[in-house]
């Protein structure tokens, strides 16, 4: 099983930057595809940013232009630079992992049936 852990949210204002981290371990094969989520109080989880291990990348049209996921392959670990952020931003986000080699195919997306691992959560919360 891939264990991620993520890391970087916080408080921060209008405007600000954050920068989240998802730490991959547990794994010796490929993560082919791996991605942000998000959900806000009394909503449903969305969609943020997904990537290929290529580095193709897909965005959630209210992102797009603010947001850049990335990935390090040989630290394993996944990257969401978030800039001009705005309160409507405020969620918990997560990181998930589809490490199936057939994802190379479908990948990126926001399936989340298709995302085998998650991590706990890192809140981020702009005023």
């Amino acid at each position: 099983d891939v264990q991620l852990v993520e890391s970087g949210g916080g408080s921060v204002q209008a405007g600000g930057s954050l920068r989240l981290s998802c730490a991959a371990s547990g794994y010796a094969g490929s993560t082919y595809c791996m991605g942000w989520f998000r959900q806000a109080p009394g909503k449903e989880r969305e969609g943020v940013a997904t990537i290929k291990r290529d580095g193709t990348t897909k965005y959630a049209d209210s992102v797009k232009g603010r947001f850049t996921i990335s990935k390090d392959n040989a630290k394993n670990t996944l990257y969401l630079q978030m800039n001009s952020l705005k309160p409507e931003d405020t969620a918990m986000y997560y990181c998930a992992a589809d490490v199936r080699s057939g994802s190379w195919y479908s990948c990126p997306k926001f399936d989340e049936a298709d995302f085998a691992s998650w991590g706990q959560g890192t809140q981020v919360t702009v005023s």
